[in-house]
C-alpha cells in the first residue's frame, strides 16, 4: 500500500512526503523551552518539542536533544536543566523567539560572518533564576526543573534521563502543542 499528499509549492516546503514521514509528522507533541547554564553561567534557551515523562518513582522525563546542540553541552557540563512548558494562548510568542539554534553556524547557508554569530534567545523574555541556576520562564504556562542521570546516544539526538527535583504552575490553561503552531519536528 503506497500513499503520497502533495504540498502546494511553498519555498523550502516539499512538494510531497513519503508515507512514513506523513504518519511520524501525525503524533502531536508539547511545545516545550528548555533552559540550560554552562559551567561558566552562561544560559541559553531552545524550543524542545521531544520531552515526556518516562517514571513515577523516582519521577524521570526525558528530553531528546540534537547531539550538536549548545544545550545538551550546558547539561552535560552542570548536569541540570528546566523545562518550560507554553501557554496555549501566547506560547507563541515565545516560540518564535528561540527557535533559531543559538549559534548561527548550525544554519545551512549562512556566510561566514553570519555563521559566527550567537544569539542570546533569553534577552527580550521574563525570566528568573532558580536556585539551581537555570531560567524559569516567567510567562509559562508551568515548569520544572531537572538534574541529568543519563545520556544515551539515539541517532542524531542524545536522550536526557533526567530526575525531576521542583516545578510549579504559573498559570491556568493548556499547554501550546506543535500543531498549533502549524510547525513540525518529525519524520
Amino acid at each position: 500500500m503506497s500513499f503520497r499528499t502533495e504540498f502546494p509549492n511553498v519555498p523550502g516546503a516539499p512538494k510531497e512526503l513519503e508515507p512514513v514521514q506523513q504518519a511520524m509528522l501525525a503524533m502531536s507533541y508539547g511545545v516545550h523551552v528548555i533552559g540550560s547554564r554552562d559551567a561558566d553561567g552562561s544560559l541559553n534557551a531552545m524550543i524542545a518539542d521531544w520531552v515526556m515523562q518516562v517514571s513515577f518513582e523516582p519521577r524521570l522525563v526525558t528530553a531528546s536533544i540534537e547531539n550538536d546542540a549548545r544545550t545538551l553541552r550546558y547539561i552535560r557540563a552542570t548536569n541540570v536543566f528546566s523545562v518550560n512548558m507554553l501557554h496555549e494562548k501566547d506560547g507563541i510568542d515565545i516560540a518564535r523567539k528561540v527557535v533559531m539554534p543559538s549559534e548561527g553556524r548550525k544554519v545551512k547557508g549562512r556566510s561566514h560572518e553570519h555563521a559566527q554569530v550567537v544569539h542570546h534567545k533569553l534577552e527580550g523574555l521574563r525570566y528568573e533564576l532558580h536556585e539551581s541556576g537555570v531560567p524559569i520562564l516567567l510567562d509559562a504556562l508551568g515548569w520544572y526543573t531537572c538534574e541529568a542521570e543519563s545520556f544515551i546516544p539515539a541517532g542524531d539526538h542524545t536522550l536526557v534521563i533526567a530526575k525531576v527535583t521542583d516545578g510549579g504552575m504559573l498559570r491556568s490553561g493548556e499547554m501550546l502543542i506543535e500543531r498549533d503552531l502549524g510547525w513540525e519536528y518529525a519524520g
